[in-house]
């Protein structure tokens, strides 16, 4: 159920950046008809509603006594017990407590190593570079400290590293297979359900590894890992309005990638 339950989350993400894609690429149109510069950004696409993480992140009841960061813990699950749980297992897991850790592992490997595929579009370097996260994470635990975000932005910050590092030493080079990612079917009726229709994730994702990597990075994290303004920001190491303009540029020079007879 949970491994269906993500494959949705990713369904709505990708179908949430086609719409976006596309609603730019009709102010693009229309601006060009009346000779006019490209409008304003609508306000949902520098806001939070862009996805939908869920509610905030309220402060945990984590201990933390020893490092003294409790009143920081933080984790962005919904159900108020399953935040208690996490913030916990944190504690106990820099605390030198394998099992703890094993369980946190359980939790988000399935976020990092969705963020990493879609990074790399390799199944077996995203199970590579998911494994030495965990591990780094592993040695270096007890110098974790909470900072009001969730923990799995710190693993984010982790992977992200990695997958940099990865690339500049030249070891590969981004594969261009779309495995398990189906075109999308939509109606055809009105100029929005054209450009939707003529729009396939198959573009959409080809399109993000032409991307500058903190554009690229942006999107993946906002629109198919479903995280927040401020915890992307918090990975990528920028202001939370610095990432709202990488989400606008990203998503513009997307439009910008589609195939001639998608944007005229």
């Amino acid at each position: 159920m949970n491994t269906q339950r993500r494959r949705g989350d990713v369904g709505r993400g990708l179908d949430l950046l086609r719409a976006t894609v596309a609603a730019i690429i009709l102010e693009q149109r229309a601006a060009a008809l009346v000779g006019a510069p490209a409008p304003c950004p609508p306000g949902w696409l520098l806001s939070e509603a862009t996805v939908s993480p869920g509610p905030g992140k309220p402060s945990g009841t984590g201990s933390g006594g020893t490092y003294g960061d409790a009143d920081l813990a933080a984790s962005s699950e919904e159900d108020e017990a399953e935040r208690s749980r996490l913030i916990a297992l944190v504690d106990l897991a820099r605390s030198g407590d394998k099992e703890a850790f094993g369980l946190l592992y359980d939790h988000y490997h399935p976020s990092v190593h969705r963020f990493l595929y879609y990074r790399t579009r390799s199944q077996q370097l995203a199970e590579d570079l998911t494994s030495e996260t965990f591990f780094r994470a592993l040695r270096s635990m007890n110098g974790f400290r909470w900072q009001g975000k969730d923990f799995g932005a710190w693993l984010m910050t982790i992977a992200r590293n990695l997958c940099t590092d990865h690339f500049k030493a030249g070891r590969t080079r981004l594969e261009m297979t779309t495995e398990d990612m189906g075109t999308h079917d939509a109606p055809t009726e009105g100029p929005e359900n054209a450009v939707l229709a003529s729009l396939t994730n198959e573009m959409l994702m080809e399109a993000l590894t032409q991307l500058p990597d903190e554009q690229r990075d942006c999107l993946v994290m906002r629109f198919l890992q479903g995280l927040s303004i401020a915890e992307t920001a918090q990975v990528l190491d920028r202001s939370d309005g610095a990432v709202k303009q990488l989400q606008l540029r990203g998503v513009r020079n997307l439009a910008k990638l589609m195939p001639e007879g998608v944007r005229d």
